[in-house]
């Protein structure tokens, strides 16, 4: 059986999929395509992602693309009964939070990240920084309340929602979110980063 392969560069959004592999003890090749360089928009990456995008997997010859779709593939595949649930009402769980971190919370975190991190100094829009990051506060209140009720999204373990709404809010920190007004939010998010597959990833950005 081939070795699984990981498409996109550690600092992209591949590194929620290669944080995942880290959880599993996946053997993985990361194929370092960098969208930096324009690499994703180029033959032969368009052979594998036809959007131009990473990340994406090569499992033995299935091909997948979306980053929220190939963590829940592989904590499905690789993680079911421990990093993904076994009930069906814990599995939709799963899958809200996650769909949520993306349509909720996302968009917000870059557009604050780019405007005051990324983009070259006279480049940068601080009042749209700022009204994302007012923009952000409800959806952090709703993640706050979660977490104050419980340690994790899903109860009491660890699973592949926090993993993948955790991976989302690793933007906060370049993009100098204040998470005082939401101290269960911020106390949860120090323990996902705080695993050692999450640190194990952090490592290859570096």
């Amino acid at each position: 059986m081939a070795k699984l392969k990981i498409y996109g560069v550690p600092r992209s959004r591949a590194f929620r999929a290669l944080w995942l592999a880290k959880e599993l003890g996946l053997d993985y090749d990361n194929v370092q395509v960098d969208f930096a360089t324009g690499e994703t928009r180029r033959m032969p990456y368009l052979g594998i992602n036809p959007n131009g995008h990473v990340p994406a997997i090569d499992d033995n010859g299935f091909i997948l693309w979306e980053s929220m779709a190939i963590n829940l593939y592989l904590a499905k595949k690789h993680g079911l009964g421990t990093l993904y649930p076994k009930s069906l009402e814990d599995e939709a769980l799963v899958w809200q939070w996650s769909l949520w971190g993306m349509t909720e919370i996302e968009r917000n975190v870059l557009t604050a990240m780019f405007n005051r991190a990324i983009y070259p100094e006279d480049k940068r829009d601080a009042a749209a920084a700022d009204q994302a990051e007012k923009d952000l506060q409800p959806p952090l209140g709703v993640l706050d309340g979660a977490v104050s009720k419980m340690p994790y999204l899903i109860g009491n373990d660890f699973t592949v929602a926090d993993l993948n709404v955790a991976s989302i809010l690793s933007w906060a920190r370049p993009a100098r979110i204040d998470f005082t007004p939401f101290p269960k939010a911020a106390d949860w998010l120090s323990r996902c980063a705080l695993r050692p597959a999450a640190k194990a990833a952090r490592e290859l950005q570096r």
